[in-house]
Order: structure tokens, then sequence, then C-alpha cells
């Protein structure tokens, strides 16, 4: 059977199934969890010191408000043509025909893989640092901890469907603000303990490598808000599943907002244009402080990395 095939199947199944039992919250918890992770916005300050405030400013606000009214869009759709669509894919098929769906399909799983290598390899570099402030001279490396978690999510794949992630969700959306509260708090802290007057907010390098690295800043803010399952997410919603949807996607991005613009302003404050691609390794002290936000990303990665997982 093709995966086209199997996808039809899939339709067909959830026609016949009841409606979806999830609340405008599990939505929300869904959409925060798959949007805000920190492999996603804690590069946002770099993203910004790469840009320069004008034009970084411009382009995160820009961001935000284009993929929240796509997701609106893509909310109401959900009957498209009388069916019901529960994948992308089969969305763009019933809209552009064959080859709508191999193309969604081919640049899905492409984004996806990538998306869930870069989270892989966040969670990895977090569980490291919590590691090496315990035990500054073990030997476990950066692959280890990507095993480590890799085998964590192997258990936590067993999990039936995404809906019955609602509540790791919920708290993965709380991890969200708790590491975006967390690191935007200590990076204020280290901001006021540096000497304002040798911070610069001045774009570095030659013209060619400003251009690239305005392209790479462009790319990190694209990326920051990609990979949100929508119409997967919608199948697990209640009726009015359009009307429920849109409560839940503007929940999840006043989360965003919040999280987002806050950490990428203050984090290019306080360093301006030295500050590092993961916000993270810009922080001093205090250092418990730098542990608490490493335990909230892993957290909060495990919940992001299952529900990607949910395309295939």
């Amino acid at each position: 059977m093709s995966e086209k095939e199997e996808d039809q199947e899939l339709e067909v199944g959830s026609e016949d199934e009841a409606a979806g039992k999830g609340t405008w919250k599990h939505a929300a918890f869904h959409v925060a969890t798959t949007i805000a992770t920190p492999a996603a916005y804690a590069p946002l300050p770099f993203a910004l010191a790469s840009l320069g405030w004008p034009l970084g400013v411009s382009s995160l606000v820009t961001a935000t408000l284009a993929t929240w009214y796509s997701s609106l869009l893509i909310a109401s759709l959900w009957r498209w043509n009388g069916k019901k669509h529960v994948t992308y894919r089969l969305l763009a098929d019933s809209i552009f025909g064959f080859w709508g769906y191999w193309s969604i399909a081919f640049f899905q799983q492409v984004a996806s893989i990538g998306n869930n290598i870069a989270i892989q390899i966040a969670a990895g570099s977090s569980l490291k640092a919590v590691y090496k402030h315990y035990h500054k001279h073990g030997t476990l490396t950066l692959q280890h901890f990507i095993i480590f978690f890799g085998a964590f999510e192997l258990f936590l794949s067993q999990l039936p469907d995404i809906h019955s992630l609602r509540w790791v969700n919920g708290l993965c959306t709380l991890s969200t603000i708790g590491f975006a509260c967390t690191t935007i708090g200590v990076t204020i802290y280290n901001g006021k303990m540096t000497d304002r007057e040798s911070i610069s907010y001045s774009l570095q390098g030659s013209s060619s490598a400003k251009r690239f690295a305005a392209f790479n800043a462009l790319g990190a803010i694209a990326f920051s808000f990609g990979d949100a399952m929508l119409p997967e997410i919608q199948n697990t919603v209640r009726e009015p599943s359009v009307k429920n949807m849109y409560k839940g996607v503007s929940a999840a991005y006043s989360v965003i907002v919040l999280t987002y613009w806050q950490l990428a302003f203050t984090g290019y404050w306080a360093f301006g244009s030295q500050v590092q691609p993961y916000i993270v390794a810009s922080l001093t002290v205090p250092k418990w402080t730098i542990i608490m936000a490493n335990i909230f990303a892993v957290i909060q990665i495990s919940g992001c990395y299952q529900a990607d997982l949910c395309i295939f």
C-alpha cells in the first residue's frame, strides 16, 4: 500500500471515529510545544545581532504575525471540500492535487528530520551542561547524552497518539515559560553586571560576511516558527473544532510572543554583537539558574520531539 493510500485510509478512519476530545487548551499545549522549543528561540538574540535593531525587530514581529495568521487560515480549512483533512499532505492533495501531495510530503519530511536532529543536539547539550556542572572532569561526551535522550524518547514514543501527549505537552508548555523566564532573568542580571559602554550593537565583519550572517539570521527566525502539525492537532480537538483551534493557536502565540520577543530583545540588549548563537552559552552567573534553564530545555524538547514524530 502506498503512503498516499495509507493517509487516505487514516482520513476515512478519522471520519468514522467520534469527534476529538481535546479542548482548546490542549490544542494550545500542542501548538506551543511544537513551535516554542528552546532549540528554536534560544538563537534569536544572535539572529538580531546579525540584523541589527531595526531589521531584526521588524523581521521577528513580521514572522510572528505572518505565521499566526497562516495558522488560523489552515485551521479554517479543516472541512475544506466537505471532508476533514488530518494531515498537511491530504489537505494539499485536496487543494492542489497530485503534485501538492508529494511536494508537501517531501518538504515536510526534510524539515522534520532536520528539526529533530537539531533538537536532539540541543537536548544533549543541555544534559551535558548539567552533567559538567556536577562532574567537571567527567568523561561522558555529547554523543552519550544524545543517546540517553534518544532512549528516553523511545520509551515515551509508546504513547498511542498526540492526544495522549496532552499532559506531557502541558508540562512542556510550562517548561517553555520556565526556560524563558529563567533565561530572561539571568540575561538581564548578566547584562546589568556588564560595563554597558563596552557593548556594541554594530554589525560585525566584511560586507559579504554581513550579508551571509543576515541570510543566516532570517533562516533562524523562519526555523523558530516551523513544524507545527496543525491538521494533526486539530484532529484531536472537540467540536466546534475551528473555533477551538482559533483559540488554541492564539493562546499558543501569546506564549510565543512572551517568550520569543522578550528573550530576543533582552539577549541582544545584554550582550550586543558578542551574544553567542545559543543564548545560554553567553550566561555566566549565577550557575544554579543556568542549570535550571538547561533542565527546563530538556523537559520541553522531550515533548516537542514526540509531537514531531506524529507526522511520520
